[in-house]
């Protein structure tokens, strides 16, 4: 718990600044890193972390997508669709030309998990620069997956106890359906208390509190699939953790698996529906 707490504090003293000039390169940099690193776990989960014709597209695009979000939007659609049709047929020509050293379920998982993960990421700068609010509404991607997970564990704990109701234990033994409730419940709490505070940090902007609330649902909801997503290719695998580089929690696709799932659906919310109105 003491490891846990302290990459906790050290994770959040990186992780602040970063939001606070969210404006600036910060922000791409940030999330390429974060990319890279999602690329070379999963990678390793699969066994073809050493493979060079497999990793550099991956690498590349997880790389190149935050800034081509942030610095040419306007050709997204198109290098988006350009670069997984690509992709896609060069998997396939390497699964030819590699006589039987690759298999095809791996090669699938990786492109399966890598553009999952990258799309997740990168989806976090798309809302942050392009959505009417983005520079607030981004956050809830964070707030939404870890209050769900924080108080999904503490009610499972407090409400859960012997695990007479659990929630899927084929794929997280752990989990209990109290947790889930919980993790709902106060993650819609927080999402109206986020539309209150932005309220008072800027009078021009209006939280619509029902999409708010609404919201909250279907975040957390998200947050605990994307959880269980991830759960289930590491079990297929055997492994404990995708990564180490957060002592405690694992790596970037353990700590951040429920907030590439909610930052997916958040892009696409805020494609439909205002979360926020410019007074």
């Amino acid at each position: 718990m003491k490891k846990r707490v302290i990459t906790g504090i050290v994770a959040l003293c990186v992780f602040i600044p970063i939001l606070i000039f969210a404006n600036t390169p910060a922000l791409p940099i940030g999330l390429a890193f974060c990319a890279i690193l999602a690329v070379y776990e999963m990678l390793g989960c699969t066994g073809l972390r050493r493979s060079v014709a497999v990793s550099i597209p991956f690498y590349l695009c997880a790389a190149a997508f935050p800034f081509i979000i942030r610095f040419a939007a306007e050709y997204l659609f198109r290098i988006a669709v350009s670069a997984t049709l690509l992709t896609i047929l060069y998997l396939f020509a390497v699964l030819i030309f590699s006589k039987g050293k690759y298999t095809i379920p791996d090669i699938a998982v990786s492109f399966l998990g890598i553009f999952y993960a990258l799309i997740g990421l990168c989806a976090i700068q798309y809302v942050h620069d392009l959505a009417d609010g983005g520079k607030y509404i981004y956050l809830i991607a964070f707030i939404g997956a870890w209050i769900t997970d924080t108080f999904a564990y503490f009610c499972g704990m407090l409400f859960g106890r012997g695990g007479k109701h659990k929630l899927i234990p084929e794929v997280s033994p752990k989990k209990t359906v109290e947790g889930s409730v919980g993790g709902i419940v106060f993650c819609v709490l927080a999402m109206i208390l986020f539309g209150f505070i932005i309220e008072k940090i800027d009078s021009s902007f209006h939280a619509n509190y029902l999409l708010l609330g609404l919201g909250g649902v279907a975040i957390s909801i998200v947050a605990q699939i994307g959880d269980l997503s991830m759960s289930v290719i590491k079990r297929h695998y055997g492994i404990k953790d995708y990564g180490f580089i957060f002592p405690g929690h694992g790596g970037i696709l353990d700590r951040f698996d429920s907030v590439i799932a909610v930052s997916v659906v958040l892009a696409v919310f805020t494609a439909f529906f205002r979360l926020f109105e410019v007074i």
